[in-house]
This record gives structure tokens, sequence and C-alpha cells, in this order.
């Protein structure tokens, strides 16, 4: 074992529930709806996880988000020590941090002094932010290429294409640009397996730096917290995820076309570290509803939202509210082109539905452990859903497994039918 790594390494799941699926997570955006405010929204947040402290959800994660008006999560660490101290048992942590605009330093340092106060319920999950690729002035490394297949379906998980977007997209780009002006973040992060090794030397009290200067920050020295890390393809945070022997959280919620790629790049990198096997987390979106009718009406924004973020020019908008957006048919194909990976592999409907879902999702990528995210404009209809599938996911016997092979025509994938 190196000398930066834990010093036990353990598989950081929580204890299957009576059911015998894997454990739940959620990771909470602090969606802010049209006609809230985000102040709104950061107390609605607290008051959620006290909720799904009870309902029985292993963790909640925050992400870091800034400048985007339909999300309220901008400071994963203030957010996870108020939700630490008010709940009994959840773990709390970030999805993710991220490294372009806060150091690994001082990023490990707010969670040390978090885990300080709530010892063995605290997750450090750090990720690397899209950085615009050369060309029209800008500098920066190209992101790693989306994979080449197209849509198909995998032991019955529909995998949709890559969306026609990316690092080339001028007015995302210089979204990026100006927003990184505004947050001040000017810092030039180091590669990402050295950021990690930062991190882990603090903790373990080992770090010197390449002059051999030895460092010690008492937050982090010994920390009790969880180091993870977020990937959205197969690319150096898969890899270096695996090499490190580190957990790894695979989102098929932002990314689903590369989610199989990246777990299999993490596996395939995996040597014993920290962790003395691999362990996966996999996003999902979802909304439940009592019936398959209601969930599909307030999954209807959903469109709109995605299309805000992946066009780039103002963010995330205030989710709308249902009933004001197109109809899908009625929206141009340039719009369907842009959002239909995300909106055809949310996971919406009744509770039964979910659930089966959610486990095609957990058998095809062997997932260790699932982590849902749920946007919608009430935030009541969003508590309902997490109420409803946690009845159902944590109690009762397993559905019977979706069929479905490698070879299946893309459009008999279940989430055509039921998020459009």
């Amino acid at each position: 074992m190196s000398s930066h790594q834990h010093p036990q390494p353990t598989a950081p799941g929580g204890p299957r529930p009576a059911s015998g699926r894997v454990p739940l997570s959620v990771l909470d955006l602090a969606i802010v709806p049209e006609g809230s405010t985000g102040q709104d929204a950061v107390r609605r947040a607290v008051g959620l996880a006290r909720d799904l402290d009870r309902l029985g959800y292993h963790r909640v994660w925050y992400a870091e988000h800034h400048l985007s008006p339909g999300v309220g999560s901008a400071s994963p660490a203030v957010l996870a020590a108020a939700v630490a101290a008010r709940t009994e048992r959840i773990r709390v942590g970030s999805g993710a941090v991220l490294l372009s605009t806060t150091s690994p330093l001082v990023a490990a340092e707010q969670f040390g002094t978090i885990a300080a106060l709530h010892p063995g319920r605290v997750d450090l999950g750090l990720g690397r932010a899209f950085t615009p690729p050369k060309g029209s002035g800008t500098a920066g490394p190209r992101p790693a290429a989306r994979p080449a297949a197209g849509p198909r379906v995998v032991d019955g998980l529909y995998v949709p294409g890559a969306p026609p977007t990316g690092g080339n997209d001028s007015v995302l780009r210089e979204r990026i640009l100006a927003q990184k002006r505004i947050v001040g973040a000017s810092r030039t992060p180091a590669s990402f397996r050295d950021e990690l090794d930062l991190v882990l030397g603090l903790r373990a009290g080992t770090y010197r730096d390449e002059h051999g200067t030895a460092y010690v920050s008492p937050p982090v020295e010994g920390a009790d917290w969880d180091l993870w890390v977020l990937a959205s393809s197969p690319g150096e945070s898969a890899r270096v995820a695996g090499e490190l022997g580190l957990p790894l959280a695979a989102n098929y919620h932002v990314a689903p076309s590369a989610t199989l790629d990246t777990v299999a790049a993490y596996r395939a990198a995996f040597r014993p570290g920290v962790l003395d096997a691999p362990y996966v987390v996999v996003s999902a979106d979802v909304l439940v509803a009592d019936t398959v009718e209601r969930a599909r009406e307030l999954a209807t924004p959903f469109a709109d939202w995605v299309l805000s973020i992946r066009r780039g020019a103002d963010g995330a908008i205030a989710y709308p509210e249902p009933g004001t957006s197109p109809a899908w048919d009625e929206r141009p194909e340039a719009e369907r082109a842009l959002v239909a990976d995300r909106v055809d592999t949310r996971i919406v409907g009744d509770p039964e539905t979910v659930v089966q879902r959610l486990e095609t999702l957990r058998r095809a990528t062997g997932a260790d452990e699932l982590l849902v995210t749920t946007a919608t404009h009430d935030p009541d209809d969003a508590r309902r859903s997490f109420e409803l599938l946690a009845e159902h996911w944590f109690a009762g016997p397993t559905p019977a497994p979706a069929t479905g092979t490698d070879d299946a025509p893309a459009d008999v994938a279940p989430a055509l039918a039921a998020t459009r």
C-alpha cells in the first residue's frame, strides 16, 4: 500500500435494504422553480435532507453550479455542513466540487472540517469541470472524445447516441469563459492525478511537493471522509480513479451515451488502493408519481430545462411549470436532437415502473449503488417522488428483469414511451 492510501481500505456503500437491492442515494441540485428564489431553494434542500434521512436514503450530495438561474446548489461544503448538523444518519457530501474553481486543498480542508464534527458521514467528491477547447482566442485542453456508437439497447438498458453538441459550440464556449471571469476562477489545475495525490497525501500526513518540502493541513490529516471521483466520460477521471483505487460516480443523468464506457474504463484501470475492489455509483434522472400519467405530466418541462443547459446562453433556467412547454412533436428537429438523449433516458413513471427501470440500470452497469436526482416545478412533487421511490425500493421483492439484447432496436427502449 502506498503511503497516501487509507490505512484500512473499505467499501463505501451502506447496508443493503431489506429488499436486497443496492443502496439508494440522492443528488440534490436545489432546483429553483419559476416564481421562487435561490434562498427558498436552499432552505428547502435542508428540509428535504431531513426527509431523506428518515426515508432511508444512504447519502445526499450537492453539486457545484454557479450563475445558473435554476440551480441553487453553488456551495456543496456549506450545504453539506448545514445538513449534517440537522440530520442523524445520512451521509452528506459533494457531487462534485469542481477543481477548475476550487483548489483540492481548500476542498479537502472544507470537508475535513465537516468530518471533524460529523465523522463517518462525509463524502468529498471531486470532479474536473469542462474547459473550453482551443479556438477563437480561448485556451485549454480539448475534452475527451465521445463514444461513437449510436443508440442501442444493452441488457435492457437504453443507451442513446451522443447529442450533437460539445466543446466546439461557440455560444457555450463563450458562456463558460465569461462565467469563469465572474466566478474569479483563475487557477490552472494540475493533472487530475496530481490533484488527487495532494488530497490523499495531506490526509495521510505524507505530502511533499516536487522540491521535497513537507506540508501539513490539520483539518485534512486523518480526516474521516471518503474521497470520490465523478466522471462523465471514459477519460482521465475514470482512469485515475481506477489507478488510485478510489470509488467512482458515473453520470448516466448527464452523459448517458458514455456511462457504460466510463464504468468499463474505470474497472479496467482499477488497482487496489484506497479500496480493495472497485465501487461504482451510477446516477439517474428520476421522477415518480402515483400514476404514469401524472408522472408524464410533471415531466413535460424537463426538455426546456435541459435545452437551456445545452444551448449555453444563460445556463439552467428557473424550472418551468408543467403545461407551459411545447409538445415534443411540435419542437423543431434541432431542439429534439439536442436534448433527446436526456429526455429518453429520464426514468419517469409510477413506482413499479421506475423501480424496474432502475434495476435495469443497475444490472446493465453493474452499479454497487444508485444516485437519483429529481427536478420538478413544485417542490412537493419532488418530495413525493422520493417518498414513493423509497417506499418501493427499500421493501418488497425485486421485480422481474426487463428483457433486452445488445442488438435490440433502439425504439423499443422503455425510456422513449415513458418520458415524451
